[in-house]
């Protein structure tokens, strides 16, 4: 017994110095083996990592949120290439002295090679990612750039009501004069809102008087990352609002409202239906407020005199000194009436101008007498000089083309986001910059146009890059300039009735009128307005407008044509010898082909969404069409041969 304990024990023995002799001379007499293993499993985690990081670089591209394993993975991985260098660098030290190898040294070389290997290959391993990121949902533009708001006494008033109200109450109005900095105020509650966490999501979206609800709730879902199942306005409300449900603390900014606003249409759940749900409205009228029962009403008001100075002196770049410069740009600041609107417009129109169009410009306001001073506060006339200002650096044609662009854009509903490739072709075919002759010229120096009306503060920027809108207050001193003059302007919109005739009406050179009803009532069979040479005529969604085929024959100036929603006839056109813009979408067109012979001088044709009879050998005969565009189009295709190059 004792015999064959003995001997177990040798045995235990025998293989454990078995084992460590084994381990000491695979150390000692492959090391060669050993360091090539090393070095390819090292050279492949490079190539790996190099491959997982082009993978993140592209997801990153994609505004993609990166998966914490495969972050994790990288900073592993990096730190592991990083920890590795010293033993490659070692290796390399040991092949310079092969003529006299350095035995112990090779050893323990060998033997830390041999020991991070296996961590290598698991890092290699688990590197094998099906996807590396995914996209997180969008948090809302308006709380991710940076916004011109000004801590003024009164805003920071209403800044700290608001974050105060919003921790106790579910509905909260902000209003105030146009143009007092509603909008920027309700954009920094929503950043202060994120940055301290206060809900899991904030979402912000503009009413304005003609809201667009598709688009609204299109907004308000990418903000959720909800993909809506159907075209349906009310299937839809019903999908956000189950959403939105499951979401805890919600905080919804509803800015610029004009009326009583009903939730439940869009798909917002409040009250009862979300306790977590809160909503900020902004306003100019303090009677919404009071109609839709909020239970925080805070007034935005103007800035003060000192306070007005400073965002001035900081929008027109000018040094805080006691210049004669300084001294007349504080009574131009004086009469914006503490706006910030008008200040930063006024501001911006100014920078860089030299002393005595400073004066100019103060001699003119004291001159002058503001109009719609009781609706607007003096705002319009601060804006006239920024208008007015377009045309300094640039000849008498150039200024006047350019200034008509910014009217142009008044043509269209508030809030609305205008196309740039829209505007583009109403502009060429109102014979904007003719010195230019290419079409694509023509579009550089139109786009260049809408630029400078951006840098001066006239237009404004939206999230889109093809996309340009206008500010209410803004458009509506736009309106004012159209009332009289050589240009004559009427925009209409949810025409009801067609407006009474008055003489006056002959002399309008261009018209918009939008979301008309199909039962308007007393629409004319034939109109005559001979000056006329744009006309927008919009009717309502999925209900076609039904137009006679004589209602065009009196509008012989007519330059410009933009028809959505309108069933019509071209058989009239004819009479039209100056239209050189067609442009229809949605539309039902009735003898569109044997009817392109009488547009000669058309020169920009869009069909869009559009039904015709047929695209015939007559469309070749438009010798001096320079543009068309054809999407949607249902019709008989019978593209002519040789289309283009005739």
């Amino acid at each position: 017994m004792a015999e064959s304990v003995a001997s177990a024990a040798v045995q235990n023995v025998t293989n454990q110095a078995m084992t460590y002799a084994s381990h000491y001379v695979r150390y000692f007499f492959c090391y060669g083996e050993i360091v090539q293993d090393f070095t390819n499993q090292r050279k492949t985690l490079e190539s790996k990592i190099q491959r997982v990081e082009i993978c993140v670089e592209g997801a990153e591209r994609q505004n993609e949120v990166i998966y914490k394993d495969v972050e994790n993975w990288l900073t592993r991985a990096k730190n592991e290439l990083k920890e590795t260098q010293n033993l490659q660098d070692e290796i390399d030290r040991v092949k310079c002295f092969k003529w006299c190898p350095k035995w112990g040294w090779r050893y323990f070389l060998s033997k830390k090679l041999a020991e991070k290997t296996p961590i290598i290959s698991k890092l290699l391993e688990t590197s094998n990612f099906a996807q590396v990121g995914y996209r997180g949902s969008l948090q809302g533009i308006e709380f991710i750039t940076s916004t011109d708001f000004m801590y003024s006494e009164s805003s920071k008033s209403a800044l700290n009501q608001i974050m105060e109200a919003i921790k106790v109450v579910n509905m909260i109005g902000l209003h105030g004069m146009p143009g007092v900095g509603k909008t920027t105020l309700a954009k920094e509650v929503g950043k202060h809102a994120r940055e301290q966490k206060l809900f899991d999501k904030v979402v912000m979206f503009t009413m304005s008087q003609n809201p667009d609800i598709n688009k609204i709730q299109h907004k308000v879902a990418a903000v959720f990352d909800l993909k809506f199942r159907t075209d349906i306005e009310d299937t839809r409300a019903e999908e956000l609002f189950r959403c939105m449900q499951r979401v805890n603390k919600i905080l919804v900014i509803v800015d610029d409202l004009w009326e009583e606003l009903k939730l439940e249409t869009i798909g917002i759940p409040f009250g009862d239906d979300h306790k977590g749900c809160k909503i900020l409205l902004t306003t100019r009228q303090q009677q919404v407020c009071s109609k839709i029962k909020c239970q925080k009403e805070i007034q935005l008001g103007i800035l003060s005199k000192d306070e007005a100075w400073v965002l001035f002196r900081d929008q027109a770049g000018l040094e805080d000194d006691c210049s004669i410069l300084n001294e007349v740009a504080k009574e131009v600041a004086g009469e914006c009436k503490g706006l910030p609107l008008a200040i930063v417009t006024v501001a911006k129109a100014l920078k860089d101008r030299s002393l005595d169009e400073w004066r100019d410009a103060n001699q003119r306001f004291k001159d002058s007498t503001h109009l719609y001073d009781e609706v607007l506060g003096g705002v319009l006339e601060p804006l006239k000089l920024s208008y007015d200002y377009l045309k300094k650096g640039n000849n008498q044609m150039t200024g006047n083309h350019i200034q008509m662009c910014f009217l142009l854009c008044s043509l269209f509903p508030g809030d609305y986001e205008i196309l740039l490739e829209l505007l583009i072709i109403c502009g060429i075919g109102l014979g904007l910059f003719p010195n230019v002759y290419s079409i694509e010229d023509k579009r550089k120096r139109i786009v260049e146009a809408l630029k400078k009306l951006q840098k001066s503060g006239l237009l404004l920027e939206t999230d889109g890059a093809d996309t340009i809108r206008m500010h209410d207050v803004v458009r509506d001193f736009a309106h004012s300039l159209t009332l009289k003059g050589e240009n004559r302007f009427m925009v209409k919109n949810k025409l009801k009735e067609w407006p009474d005739m008055v003489e006056s009406f002959e002399y309008y050179t261009a018209i918009a009128l939008w979301d008309c009803s199909s039962n308007i009532k007393n629409f004319p069979e034939k109109v005559e307005f001979s000056k006329l040479k744009t006309l927008f005529l919009h009717g309502e969604e999925d209900d076609l407008l039904v137009v006679s085929s004589t209602f065009f024959e009196e509008m012989k100036a007519l330059q410009v044509l933009l028809l959505v929603n309108v069933n019509f006839s071209l058989k009239g056109f004819h009479f039209l010898p100056n239209l050189k813009t067609l442009l229809c979408t949605e539309c039902k067109v009735e003898n569109f082909s044997s009817s392109l012979i009488n547009m000669r001088r058309l020169e920009i044709l869009v069909l869009t969404e559009t039904e015709i009879d047929e695209i015939s050998e007559e469309l070749v005969k438009l010798s001096t069409l320079k543009y068309l565009r054809l999407s949607g189009v249902k019709a008989t295709m019978k593209i002519p041969p040789k289309l283009v190059s005739r």
